[in-house]
């Protein structure tokens, strides 16, 4: 094996342990377990990279998913000539790109990692991209050995091997340590080595400090056909340094200065010369990498004005119709496209649409890989269900991702399948995501604007969906700009004002109508924009009207109300706000039953808009 690879595998070590011991902190041992795995895929010829151009449609990916071990990933490109020494020793430190975990601070980082169990879902989805888009770059995930106790891991190994992901290559750190201890299966390679054929791919067992066997097991990993491949490599934490390889007690400390001394007299002369070749990767002329705030417009659906249609079955119009005209969308589906509707562009486009099965977490982890490459996913299951996949997408709003969550069946107007399918936290879930939308139509027609409006912005959105059937209020010509709301009834006269959304709207609107025959105006708000908040129009019915009274699906906190009273909480000027939300364990039963048991339907409307104006 080449001297170079050597040197340079002592070059990602030093690297790893110095900017550590500067910093007063990270993970040291963790990179010196997987420094002679990189060495050989970087410099070996494997990974194939444009240092010049990160952004370039056929460049490999690399995804360290244990992104403790960040000091290696940075030591890369260090070796490679790409940062400076003095700017590793800037890890850690505030203002520095180098973070204690890959951010996209760095112009390397593929993805953020640190929260373990996510990348190699992403992965997948990058993989799923090349083929996609008939390209040749690989993906290539490290991973550690106490990740793959994460399910999440096993669900990406079934979707890949399920996909035929023979561009994806794992790398598995089997270091035998974790945090507190030893790993689940320690030593025990062959359960990995089982584990990961019985679902579907290719295996290497290697000695992970031998830098011919990790070269042999990348020039299989490369050949594989039909089948991603795994690389599962015995390695030691704290290799090379003998004081603290493979002891227990050293995850995530850095040495003192006396101890980077005595460990960097074992590692012996280290050559700050060597610079790391990269491969350059293929160029492809023909393609065009999507521009994903370049729009056509779509068709939109001519509904009847009297036509009763369900925001999930319009969302399903205008996926079909988005997808006919832009070639960057993709469309993900968690085994509910038949109830999400969804299956619009499965049926009409199949080469666009992936099903993900019932595995939330790794979809909103594929979500994120398609992002990353270009894509505009739009992935979609039961509102409730994305609950379980709220570290991804907590993760994929710090990765510049610009993903379009999709929720159906929410709340408790879902009716007889009862409370386990019942979405009543979501809006204030995705509320919760940095720089993230929130959107929540109340008619076909609103969702497919809504749907248009959520493809051209640039970020991450969630859209949530009803599942019963509700009247077309609105004309094909009306516009619905994030941020903005409607004002659907309104009078110079207006008594007090009801905001809503989705459901609940139809229920203010018939409330509305009853009220009106008593001589009691009220303006309805149709906040179809939970966030950004048409906070003018809100300010404008708070002063018009006095009384605000808010009307969700949805459990009252973080939903519409709190954002609402959030909105308005420094008005000057004095209202009274009272929020109407599912504050009751719900059950089986008719939509109307159980909205008139949780007194968010327009029976409950009426009576607190009379006691409010003490008219009862």
């Amino acid at each position: 094996m080449d001297n170079n690879l050597e040197n340079l595998a002592k070059l990602l070590r030093y690297f790893s342990l110095v900017s550590t011991t500067e910093a007063g902190s990270g993970h040291p041992t963790s990179a010196l377990s997987a420094a002679d795995l990189m060495a050989v895929l970087c410099f070996g010829g494997f990974y194939r990279f444009d240092l010049n151009n990160p952004d370039f449609f056929n460049n490999d990916r690399l995804i360290f998913s244990k992104g403790h071990a960040s000091p290696l990933f940075y030591s890369i490109y260090a070796a490679a000539g790409k940062v400076s020494e003095k700017e590793m020793l800037n890890l850690r430190q505030f203002g520095s790109k180098l973070e204690g975990h890959p951010t996209m601070e760095f112009p390397y980082t593929e993805v953020p990692t640190g929260s373990l169990g996510q990348g190699l879902s992403v992965g997948a989805g990058m993989a799923m991209n090349a083929k996609m888009d008939k390209l040749n770059y690989r993906t290539f995930v490290l991973l550690g050995d106490s990740e793959m106790a994460e399910g999440s891991v096993w669900e990406a190994m079934e979707i890949a091997s399920h996909y035929k992901l023979d561009n994806l290559v794992g790398i598995l750190d089997a270091n035998r340590l974790g945090q507190r201890g030893e790993t689940l299966y320690g030593h025990h390679l062959e359960k990995y080595q089982k584990k990961a054929e019985a679902f579907g791919w290719g295996t290497a067992v290697i000695e992970g400090h031998s830098l011919e066997e990790i070269n042999s097991a990348l020039e299989k990993a490369v050949k594989a056909k039909d089948k991603p491949f795994m690389i599962i490599a015995k390695t030691l934490k704290g290799k090379g340094v003998s004081f603290i390889e493979d002891k227990d007690g050293w995850h995530g400390k850095a040495l003192s200065a006396d101890e980077l001394e005595k460990a960097l007299e074992e590692l012996g002369e280290i050559d700050k010369h060597v610079v790391g070749e990269i491969a350059k990767p293929a160029k492809i002329s023909n393609f065009q990498f999507p521009i994903s705030n370049q729009f056509s417009i779509p068709k939109f659906t001519n509904y009847k004005p009297d036509e009763k249609v369900a925001t999930r079955k319009a969302y399903g119009n205008a996926l079909a119709n988005l997808v006919e005209a832009n070639n960057q969308i993709v469309v993900l589906d968690a085994e509910t496209s038949n109830s999400t509707y969804s299956e619009s562009v499965k049926k009409t486009h199949p080469e666009k649409f992936v099903e993900c099965f019932i595995a939330e977490q790794n979809m909103a982890g594929m979500a994120l890989g398609f992002s990353r490459r270009g894509k505009i996913p739009f992935a979609s299951t039961f509102a409730a269900f994305w609950s379980r996949a709220f570290d991804q997408i907590r993760m994929s709003q710090y990765a510049n991702s610009n993903i379009k969550f999709v929720g159906s069946h929410a709340g408790v107007s879902i009716g007889e399948d009862g409370s386990s399918q019942m979405a009543l936290e979501d809006i204030a879930m995705f509320r919760t995501n940095l720089g993230g939308v929130v959107l929540y139509p109340s008619d076909a027609v609103s969702t497919e604007k809504l749907v248009l409006e959520a493809a051209k912005h640039v970020g991450n959105v969630f859209i949530r969906t009803t599942r019963a059937a509700t009247p077309i209020i609105y004309n094909v010509d009306d516009n619905f700009p994030i941020g903005g709301s409607k004002t659907v009834k309104s009078s110079d006269s207006d008594k007090a004002t009801i905001i809503a959304a989705g459901i609940t709207l139809h229920e203010a609107l018939k409330a509305y109508e009853e009220l009106q025959k008593e001589g009691i105006n009220l303006r309805i708000i149709d906040l179809y924009s939970i966030k950004p908040l048409d906070i003018n129009t809100l300010q404008k019915a708070a002063k018009e009207t006095g009384v605000i009274i808010t009307v969700e699906d949805h459990f009252p906190e973080g939903g519409i109300g709190e954002a609402v009273a959030g909105a308005l909480c420094t008005f000057e000027v004095h209202h009274i706000l009272e929020s109407l939300a599912v504050r009751k364990v719900p059950h089986s039963g008719k939509p109307a039953e159980i909205m008139e048991y949780e007194e968010i339907d327009a029976s409950a409307i009426i009576k607190k808009v009379k006691s409010l104006l003490n008219t009862d």
